[in-house]
């Protein structure tokens, strides 16, 4: 791997000297130079960022598309790994460059923003419960560390925009239906009206289920404005809601469950009514100034409240039995504000600089439960809080036409406090820690030709345990874990990438985390986290996107890691097992994603087929998901005709897993007694209407 880092500027001019002659045998196709990425906390033409940053249009999350899970749009682009757990109760796992793979609930090492509001919390955990993807225009990504820019994200950051129409007003209404009592129903009205720009938008999913214990039902609506103030101030409100009340969690498998029944559910889930019930608020506004100078200054608040209901398969301190398990409720309150400002130093030269704060306070209570249903025998209640301070500089010269240098650097602190409110057990299990880093980038990029641009970055992050890390301590108790701390993270890179009618983008990257945090156990849904040595992950992400002939076009990703223990001591009982040079688990060597579209009069077409290898389930390496063979395949066909009049009606249909392939679609990690398996549903059908009314917009 090594010597291929060596080699690779060499290796990157050849391949991307190959596909710009590839483009540029197409000059009629749409050039894709001038695309801006914001993403860097500074508009930046994507062939000038000396980083792997990817995008997602609009197209990734429209026509035939389920639009219930990230897997759908943004599992297609390099270096991104979505494991579709088909949990209601536990959100997708989000993997890039390994970071995730240790998130058994929720997104961990990630950060998250949707029209600017972060939805990561100041602990580093992200949750989905405000993001509609029918409402989602464009994402972008940026893999490997961000911290020198984002803070408290050691993988990457994803970064949602939503659509607004930019003409009359217009209607959307979108319904479906589909395998084990699937329903979708979505509206959206919006439109531009003098100097305000609107959109609204309601979404309800319902689903019984491919497995026992896994219905939901999730609500999600939204409002956007934007208003422009006037020729250089611009102001955006955003408020997003949800409301869950069901999303049984049916627990992950055996192989000897999996091998009888793939569809049944873990006996512990079934019987202490495993479940998850959540609402939540979150509202934001964002006021905007850009001058002729090319200045510009952003200001975001933000905040939101939650509530949680979460009876878990756990079982509780004292007396058990097969129906007693543990209730947790949590109460949240969250905000916080932004500040940056990017000042034009001269016409080569551009300062940027800002800060982050955010707030967090979780009441947290614990009860004992019977089938899911509360008792009135409290074993945990606390106060939890967590509060980030990161202010951060970037530095973007040119100083020729053809190189670009973009410097940055943070320094966050991160406090957590824990006040324990059940001191009749005679024990305070309260506690308070702060952790701080500084963090760094630096990257150079060059432009080889007019389409095409090679880069090296250098990169270092800083990664906390989130709050539900720090209190389930090791020894299986609820309270503070004063010994787990952060994880630091040094990212090597080199890439490359093309634009115009060939898309082609190419990284090969090291990255070293020492005092790693890993799970170093599961039980029933409970997971127990240490710092544990170092990791060692390298890996190459490749990408290509083009039109072969018209009305035709081809997307293929493929993402290689090997993510390794370098250094890893775990205790069994009264030895020591050494783990250096296991594999990391719950992260695929090999992930491979092809998709092909076409237009057939006005149908178009999308097959999609996803490949990915073995990995492993527990840190040890005993225990291993098989690979996905040929592949599973997605076929989607949706009607696309454009209509000049006030409504137009665009059917579609889709098949999920098309050939019935029977796969492991993500595990839990150290799961308790080998219960680690998540299997995948078999063929899956659905069809549905999309109905527009109004002039098109956007």
């Amino acid at each position: 791997m090594l010597a291929l880092i060596r080699r690779s500027p060499l290796l990157l001019a050849a391949g991307l000297a190959w596909t710009g002659q590839l483009g540029a045998q197409d000059s009629a196709a749409t050039r894709l130079e001038t695309l801006e990425v914001r993403i860097t906390r500074g508009a930046e033409g994507r062939l000038r960022v000396p980083a792997p940053v990817a995008v997602a249009d609009s197209a990734a999350f429209r026509g035939g598309q389920l639009q219930n899970g990230l897997d759908e749009a943004l599992g297609r682009l390099p270096g991104v790994f979505l494991f579709n757990r088909f949990n209601p109760s536990l959100d997708q796992r989000l993997v890039i460059r390994g970071a995730g793979a240790r998130a058994n609930f929720g997104i961990r090492g990630i950060k998250v923003l949707l029209d600017g509001i972060p939805q990561t919390l100041p602990d580093g955990q992200s949750q989905l419960s405000n993001l509609d993807l029918g409402t989602i225009d464009r994402a972008e990504v940026i893999s490997g560390p961000a911290s020198a820019l984002y803070g408290n994200a050691g993988g990457g950051v994803v970064a949602f925009t939503s659509a607004l129409a930019g003409g009359p007003v217009e209607g959307r209404i979108r319904m479906l239906g589909g395998s084990a009592g699937t329903s979708r129903l979505s509206a959206r009205i919006g439109g531009q009206a003098g100097a305000w720009t609107t959109a609204a938008s309601f979404a309800r999913f319902n689903s019984d289920g491919f497995r026992q214990q896994s219905g939901s039902l999730a609500n999600q609506w939204s409002v956007a404005a934007n208003r422009i103030l006037s020729a250089q101030w611009l102001l955006k409100l955003r408020y997003f809601g949800a409301a869950s009340p069901r999303a049984r969690n049916p627990g992950a498998l055996t192989l000897a469950e999996l091998t009888a029944n793939r569809d049944s559910a873990a006996a512990n889930n079934i019987l202490r009514g495993s479940d998850k019930s959540v609402s939540q608020h979150q509202v934001g506004a964002t006021i905007s100034h850009a001058d002729e100078r090319g200045n510009t200054l952003e200001a975001t608040v933000f905040g939101l409240i939650r509530n949680l209901e979460n009876p878990l398969a756990t079982a509780p301190p004292g007396p058990t039995g097969p129906t007693v398990g543990t209730w947790s409720g949590i109460d949240r309150v969250a905000g916080g504000a932004r500040v940056t400002t990017q000042r034009q130093l001269s016409p080569r030269a551009r300062l940027g600089f800002g800060a982050d704060l955010q707030t967090m306070r979780d009441d947290r209570i614990n009860r004992r439960s019977v089938r899911g249903v509360p008792s009135d025998t409290v074993v945990a209640d606390q106060r939890e809080t967590v509060t980030e301070l990161g202010p951060f500089a970037s530095l973007h010269l040119e100083p020729t036409d053809r190189l670009t240098i973009l410097a940055a650097g943070r320094y966050d602190q991160v406090r957590f406090r824990v006040r324990d409110h059940h001191l009749s057990d005679g024990v305070d299990q309260g506690g308070q820690k702060s952790m701080s880093a500084a963090s760094g980038s630096l990257g150079l990029n060059w432009r080889l030709g007019r389409d095409i641009a090679a880069y090296t970055s250098v990169s270092t992050a800083f990664e906390t345990p989130t709050t539900t890390e720090l209190v389930n301590q090791s020894n299986g108790t609820v309270g503070f874990n004063d010994a787990l701390g952060p994880q630091r993270t040094l990212n090597v890179e080199v890439g490359g990438r093309t634009t115009g009618p060939v898309t082609a983008s190419l990284a090969l990257y090291r990255v070293r985390v020492s005092d790693a945090l890993v799970q170093a156990r599961e039980r029933d849904g409970r997971a127990f986290f240490e710092n544990a040595g170092r990791l060692l992950i390298r890996g190459v992400e490749a990408g290509v996107s083009w039109q072969p002939v018209r009305r035709t076009s081809v997307t293929l990703s493929y993402t290689h890691t090997d993510a390794r223990f370098d250094r890893y001591l775990i205790r069994n009982g009264a030895a020591t097992d050494t783990l250096d040079g296991r594999q990391v688990p719950g992260v695929p060597r090999h992930v491979f994603r092809g998709i092909v579209a076409a237009s057939v009069g006005p149908v178009g077409v999308e097959w999609d087929q996803q490949i990915v290898s073995r990995y492993f389930a527990d840190d040890r390496n005993t225990l291993a998901a098989p690979g996905w063979g040929a592949g599973v395949t997605s076929l989607r066909l949706h009607w696309q005709r454009s209509s000049r009049g006030p409504a137009a009606l665009a059917p579609f249909i889709g098949v999920n897993n098309l050939w019935d392939r029977r796969y492991v679609a993500a595990v839990t990690v150290n799961g308790f007694g080998g219960r680690v398996f998540e299997p995948a549903p078999g063929r899956w059908a659905y069809a549905g209407v999309d109905l527009r009314l109004g002039r098109r917009g956007r």
